[in-house]
Order: C-alpha cells, then sequence, then structure tokens
C-alpha cells in the first residue's frame, strides 16, 4: 500500500512516525495531513537509503537542489560532488536533471550517493533516447516515456515531475494570446514540439491512468509539473498558465482517488506583487496540495544574482503558504551550475524557506533566532557561528579578519555597541 492508502486506513507508518519526530509535531496529525492530501512523503518502496521527508501543510518548508549533466558537460563524478554539496547545505531533496552521457547510469549513481529522498524528470529520459536512437524527440512514443517512467520507477526515484497538463487545449491558449518567451520548461518544451508535429494530446493526459498505475506501485509521490510557466515576469499569471493548473487541480484528484501521493509545481518568474495571488490560486484549484515553486525569480534581469531573485520570490511564496522550494543557483540562464554555486543556492533557498516559517510562527524557527540574538548579546562567536544557517561561511569570515579582542569582531572593534552598553549595564 502506498503511504496516502495506509493513513486512509489509520496506519502511522514508520515514515510518518519520521517526520512527525523531526517535525515535532503528533504522528497522528502528519498521517491525518497525508490521508487528506495536504502533505506528502515522498519515498519509493524501493529506495531504503534515504531519511524520509515530510512537506505540506503544517511542516516546516523544504528545499531542493537540482543536479545533473548536460550535453555540453558530461562529468558524473562531478554531479556527485554536487550532490554532496547540496547535502552538505542542508538540501532536504534531490532531483537528478541529466539529459548528457548515460543518464541512467548518472541517475543510479546519484540514488546510490543519495541520503535524501530523489526526484527526477523521466521524459528528459525518453527525450534522450529517441534523440539517440531515432534522430531526434518529434520520434518518441508513449511506450519511450511510460518506458522511461517506469525504468526509473525501478531504480527506487522517490519523486518524478510529469508534464501531464501541458494539453492541446493549453498550447491552443498559449499560441492564441502570445508570450513573451513562449515555453521555457524543457518538459513542457518536448512535450509541446511532439504534440505540435503529431497532432496528438500529451500521452501523460491521455493515458494518466498508467502513469497513475505505475505511481501506486512504487509508491511515488507525482510532481505535477508546470510545463506552461512563466520565464518572464511579462507573461506572468496569464491564461496559459492558469490553463494548466486548473487542469493539474484536476488531475490532482484523480491521483488521490487512486491512492497515489500528489503535489503540484508552480511558476517560475512572477513579479513580487503577483507571488501571493499565485500560491492562493494554487492551494483553491488543487484542494491544499503541497506546492512545489521554483523561486519564483521576482526580476528578470538578475543573471548571476539569480539566487537573490529566488530567494525574495521563495520566503513571500513560502509565507503565502508554498510548501517546497525549488531552489535557483548564481549560474541560472548562464550555464550548468558549479559545486560552489550548488551550495550558495541551497543556503539562499534555505534563508528563504527560514525567514517564511519565521513569519507564519513556526516555533523552532522562531526559537533559534532567538537563540541567535540571545548569543550576539553573550558575545558568545561560537554559538552564533553554531546557530548559523552557513556554519563554515561563518567561521571563514570570522578566522579570516582577527579582532584587537576575542570578545568583539572588526566591525566595531573597541567601539562594539554590545559590548559598551554591556560594560555600562555592569558598572
Amino acid at each position: 500500500m502506498t503511504q496516502l492508502e495506509q493513513a486512509r486506513k489509520g496506519v502511522i507508518t514508520q515514515e510518518m512516525h519520521h517526520v512527525a519526530q523531526i517535525e515535532n509535531i503528533d504522528p497522528d496529525v502528519v498521517r491525518r495531513r497525508v490521508a487528506e492530501g495536504t502533505v506528502v512523503i515522498p519515498k519509493n518502496k524501493k529506495h531504503t537509503n534515504i531519511r524520509p521527508v515530510g512537506i505540506g501543510k503544517g511542516l516546516t518548508i523544504k528545499v531542493n537542489a537540482n543536479i545533473g549533466t548536460s550535453a555540453d558537460q558530461i562529468d558524473p563524478n562531478e554531479e556527485i560532488k554536487k550532490l554532496q554539496a547540496a547535502i552538505d547545505a542542508k538540501a532536504d531533496t534531490i532531483m537528478d536533471l541529466s539529459t548528457g552521457g548515460d543518464v541512467i547510469k548518472v541517475r543510479q549513481a546519484i540514488m546510490k550517493a543519495s541520503s535524501v529522498p530523489v526526484g527526477t524528470v523521466p521524459i528528459y529520459q525518453a527525450a534522450v533516447e529517441a534523440a539517440k536512437t531515432h534522430g531526434g524527440i518529434i520520434h518518441l512514443t508513449p511506450d519511450l516515456m511510460f518506458g522511461a517512467v517506469e525504468a526509473q520507477a525501478l531504480d527506487g526515484v522517490d519523486f518524478m515531475t510529469i508534464h501531464a497538463g501541458v494539453t492541446l487545449n493549453a498550447l491552443q491558449r498559449l499560441r492564441a494570446q502570445g508570450r513573451t518567451t513562449d515555453i521555457v520548461s524543457r518538459g513542457g518544451a518536448f512535450l509541446a514540439t511532439w504534440m505540435l508535429y503529431h497532432k496528438q494530446e500529451n500521452p501523460f493526459f491521455k493515458d494518466f491512468d498508467r502513469l497513475l498505475s505505475i505511481a501506486r506501485t512504487y509508491d511515488i509521490t507525482l510532481s505535477l509539473g508546470d510545463g506552461l510557466r512563466p520565464g518572464s515576469l511579462a507573461d506572468a499569471t496569464d491564461r496559459a498558465q492558469i490553463q494548466e493548473l486548473l487542469t493539474l487541480g484536476e488531475l490532482a484528484q484523480k491521483a488521490w482517488d487512486a491512492n497515489v501521493q500528489v503535489m503540484i509545481e508552480g511558476p517560475g518568474h512572477v513579479p513580487l506583487d503577483q507571488v501571493e495571488a499565485n500560491v492562493i490560486l494554487q492551494k483553491k484549484l488543487c484542494k491544499g496540495a503541497p506546492f512545489y515553486v521554483l523561486g519564483p525569480l521576482v526580476t528578470d534581469i538578475a543573471a548571476g544574482y539569480d539566487h537573490i531573485a529566488c530567494a525574495i520570490g521563495g520566503a513571500v511564496a513560502g509565507m503565502a503558504g508554498a510548501d517546497f522550494l525549488c531552489y535557483v543557483t548564481p549560474a541560472e540562464h548562464l550555464k550548468l551550475p558549479s559545486e560552489e554555486d550548488v551550495r550558495e543556492g541551497v543556503i539562499a533557498a534555505r534563508i528563504a524557506a527560514h525567514a517564511a516559517d519565521i513569519a507564519k510562527g513556526h516555533k523552532g524557527a522562531l526559537k533559534r533566532d532567538l537563540e541567535m540574538s540571545k548569543a550576539r548579546k553573550n558575545l558568545d562567536w561560537d554559538r552564533q557561528i553554531s546557530l548559523s544557517i552557513d556554519p563554515q561561511k561563518a567561521q571563514t569570515y570570522r578566522s579570516s579578519s582577527k579582532p584587537s579582542s576575542n570578545e568583539v569582531c572588526t566591525m566595531c572593534g573597541e567601539f562594539c555597541a554590545i559590548k559598551i552598553v554591556r560594560d555600562y549595564f555592569r558598572s
């Protein structure tokens, strides 16, 4: 049985117990939320070497890191290093987005090395196979698409992005309205190209029950992807995006009816004043399903600093109710990220998630910040470093600039405000 099926039968699984312990809440609360579809625990039955993670209502906001090869950068060892960098920076999950080299071997190596849940986008593997074997993505077939899903399920993939909402109707709406950047989702582009060439409906939409059968067998959490997400602020919250979201809400209900866990992916590039509205729309149309957002990026011009644009949007989205933030690295829009880019991206997204948890009144988040404030008042530098979101960087800064007194830092030195006031109160 799936986690959802067991939850509906009143069973509190080991995974639910683990999530409850980590989140410091009653295990039955976790069970009830899994049962109602507002919390997911992505864990394939065949994936045994990972720590379960809960995503959704009432839980801390989680962060995902994307890694993977490209046709121009094929080095599986580098991706394992990025995986470790992401885990060291405390990413909650990993997604393998490989499209270069032997994508199956890369995925299997990542699965073996990862201690956190692993997600994929199966259409990538299918497209790579079609290009290599048949000469192009137009030669994709439904069997290739579903074959990739099945193969990755057997490997133990915990959650999969499936762009089932990219329908012929949605594409017609996209064409009719026009867009600044058309389609920026790689999976969405693969499917749209195939659909328009063959004049056929998206197999993942048309044969959604086939997908559900695989997902239920392995207890894969479906992450219904936003293949028509906006890639520029000018396209945010447009008709094509909302058309797809309406479809995803209907498909989420079908998944729940089949006892399959499901979450919904969201935009994308969104102006700051539209972020909250996007979250409210998703939660309403998808009946509270966990919301997984890419960013959102709140400006189009932050190339080289898109992790900051992402963190700004992610904090607002999280405060409004988003449950899962997909990081963006400084290299976004420019190149495949390096190991350091991955680390920076995870930290930026974690800051956004923590800020949103504070805004929502999460007791654990508030407590940690209060402890940091106390450590600063006490000029307890070791404690400040240990409480920081990136102790490694905090320690590097502290060590690289030695103050005249260990009580202070070189920003203020002997004129440290905290020290002056503390000494005055002591006198």
